[in-house]
């Protein structure tokens, strides 16, 4: 006769099966149901010898706590809502993994809530559906102005951070973007360009806005002529627009592009006019997305932390979780510079001049 598991199946899968429970674990632990239980809701009155046994036959068993019967015992649903805009950018879909990631790592799930425009009611509805499902706190990938702005009607009592929440008045993570123009444009000064043209993203968007200061403060501070700015959309067709519009310029050498994908644009624009990079102009990128290395030529670019923003942001939120006051902490991760190959002296002409320019560099982290 075939050996019969807890669940009621036969070890090769047919016969009937039943929901393992506490009692099977239990038995199988050689403890009590209510050891097993207490162990479930991360009671400190069980020892580690015994805990680590009843883990290792929930893991033999397969078996999964009942997440409503434990909340209603503990009160926790071990449940984060994050609030996203359009996943399909690379910036807030990073976002979002990372602080999955990060959750996961501390034994929480995830609940997603994406605006379907970024408006204040869609906000306020985004956060009344996460807090129905009994979320134990908010993060809200908040990159775009309008959101920040309804940050404010959060009520006081839910926990809540925002991720590139601009000036927002609760707990902010956020990129130092501001930094990171400001080194790609004194990168492309330091290397003989006279200015830099800027293709810059979308104007309500924080990380655009950030990113035209910091070119714009490289440019003051080295009192050199501020050119112009095109903006695009984040998109690569819009990058590409941008600088066919540039190209006319009789002195553009250097172009600093607010994201990674336009820059992909942009150096299909440079190419079908016949401009080699960076021969005749450099191009910096931002974002680093992993296709960046092997653009024709290899991308200079921005590499934005985004576990770290996931990690801090997971701190931040559970320390109102855990009950302490909201606050206006703001946490500002610096991102790291990436030279590749796109990027040289202007008028370069010697192989030997493009291999000393080239040189691989990474900002200290």
């Amino acid at each position: 006769m075939a050996e019969r598991r807890p669940d009621g199946g036969s070890p090769s899968g047919r016969g009937p099966r039943r929901q393992v429970g506490m009692v099977d674990v239990a038995r199988l632990a050689g403890v009590s149901h209510m050891t097993v239980s207490r162990v479930i809701n991360d009671q400190p009155t069980v020892s580690q010898v015994t805990r680590q046994r009843v883990l290792a036959a929930m893991t033999e068993l397969g078996y999964r706590p009942n997440v409503a019967a434990r909340a209603l015992v503990t009160g926790r649903t071990r449940t984060l809502g994050v609030v996203s805009i359009d996943t399909t950018l690379y910036g807030p879909a990073s976002m979002l993994l990372a602080i999955e990631r990060a959750a996961r790592d501390i034994g929480y799930a995830i609940s997603i809530a994406s605006l379907p425009s970024v408006d204040r009611r869609s906000f306020g509805e985004a956060f009344e559906a996460l807090m129905a499902q009994a979320v134990e706190g908010i993060i809200a990938i908040t990159p775009h102005t309008s959101t920040t702005t309804a940050l404010r009607h959060v009520p006081k009592d839910i926990p809540v951070v925002a991720v590139e929440g601009g000036r927002a008045p609760v707990p902010t993570v956020a990129v130092d973007q501001r930094l990171g123009a400001r080194l790609a444009t004194e990168h492309l000064l330091s290397l003989g360009h006279r200015s830099v043209a800027h293709i810059a993203g979308p104007g309500d968007w924080h990380e655009a806005q950030e990113r035209e200061r910091g070119w714009r403060d490289a440019l003051t501070d080295a009192e050199r002529e501020i050119p112009e700015l095109v903006r695009g959309d984040w998109s690569p067709r819009s990058g590409y627009e941008a600088a066919r519009r540039l190209i006319g310029q009789p002195d553009l050498t250097a172009i600093f592009v607010a994201n990674d994908q336009m820059a992909i644009g942009a150096l299909r624009a440079l190419s079908a006019a016949g401009i080699p990079v960076p021969e005749q102009v450099s191009v910096v990128g931002f974002d680093d997305i992993p296709e960046a290395e092997f653009f024709t030529p290899p991308l200079t670019t921005l590499r934005q932390e985004f576990g770290e923003v996931g990690r801090q942001s997971l701190a931040l939120l559970m320390e109102q979780v855990d009950g302490a006051p909201r606050s206006r902490r703001r946490i500002v991760i610096p991102p790291e510079f990436i030279v590749r190959e796109s990027t040289g002296a202007p008028g370069l002409a010697s192989s030997g001049a493009r291999s000393a320019a080239r040189q691989p560099h990474r900002t200290p982290r």
